[in-house]
């Protein structure tokens, strides 16, 4: 076997972890990572790194318990995904996904005995998540997701920080906040999936209660964005613009309904997200 062969099989193997996570780097890894950069606050730059490598590590042990569930449901949705795609078997994305729970634990206990049990809470919520079912049924699969969410800010903020035992009163409330936002909101992104969903089973919101949803994600996104710019204290053209945008995407949910209209409002959503951080 050629040095340039192992260098190519080494490459490949990182591009299919990344494969893993390439969907929710918009949606997860970069509005976690700026918000723990943001409430952390920074010890130096070099913590960006730590920071992003730590919540993106558990993005992967997360994304990869959820792909091995439904390979079937991705051939439909996310063809590009490694398993569908062929770059990796079932058995062996099974056997990664056990390897990933020592590595993530081992490497948040070398910051703190306090990372160590949040990254142990994280991987808890995901077993609930995936290997119970969290995610067939609407309501725990959207409050499971953005409890998810609120735990990886509270590590990330712990990763990124002065202090690594424990997390700011600022940056809890602020984590609270944003559970809360994704638990009422995160059913955006269930839209432009529905087919695949319905086809393993999930009923999420969209499925359970087609009109219903809309409307709530049309009337939640406006009113997030009107609570969070008199909490945040906004100048008032940044909060006409915010407060805009964000009756913008929630009315698009409500009047654009096929399925390509979906994955552009979903994309708008992820904008949204990433303005709220």
């Amino acid at each position: 076997m050629t040095k340039s062969f192992q260098l190519r099989r080494i490459f490949s193997d990182l591009y299919t972890l990344f494969l893993f996570t390439q969907s929710d780097i918009r949606i997860a890894l970069l509005p976690v990572t700026l918000f723990s950069i943001a409430a952390a606050p920074l010890a130096s730059p070099i913590r960006v790194l730590e920071t992003t490598f730590w919540i993106w590590l558990h993005l992967l042990q997360c994304n990869v318990a959820n792909q091995i569930k439904a390979p079937d449901e991705d051939k439909i949705n996310k063809p590009s995904r490694p398993i569908p795609a062929g770059r990796i078997t079932v058995e062996d994305a099974k056997t990664l996904r056990q390897a990933l729970v020592p590595i993530c634990l081992l490497y948040s206990a070398l910051y703190s005995v306090e990372l160590m049990q949040i990254s142990l809470t994280l991987i808890l919520f995901t077993m609930w998540y995936n290997e119970r079912d969290g995610d067939k049924h609407s309501f725990s699969k959207n409050f499971l997701s953005a409890v998810m969410y609120g735990i990886s800010e509270l590590g990330g903020t712990l990763v990124g920080g002065h202090d690594r035992t424990q997390v700011s009163p600022t940056g809890r409330v602020a984590a609270e906040v944003t559970v809360a936002v994704f638990a009422s909101t995160l059913h955006a992104q269930d839209f432009k999936d529905a087919d695949g969903d319905r086809s393993t089973g999930r009923r999420t919101f969209p499925i359970a209660y087609p009109v219903t949803s809309r409307f709530a994600i049309g009337l939640a996104i406006p009113l997030w964005s009107i609570f969070l710019t008199l909490m945040w204290q906004l100048d008032l053209l940044c909060a006409i613009a915010f407060v805009g945008y964000g009756c913008y995407v929630g009315s698009r949910f409500i009047l654009y309904r096929t399925v390509q209209d979906d994955k552009l409002s979903c994309k708008y959503y992820c904008v949204s997200i990433d303005i709220l951080y």
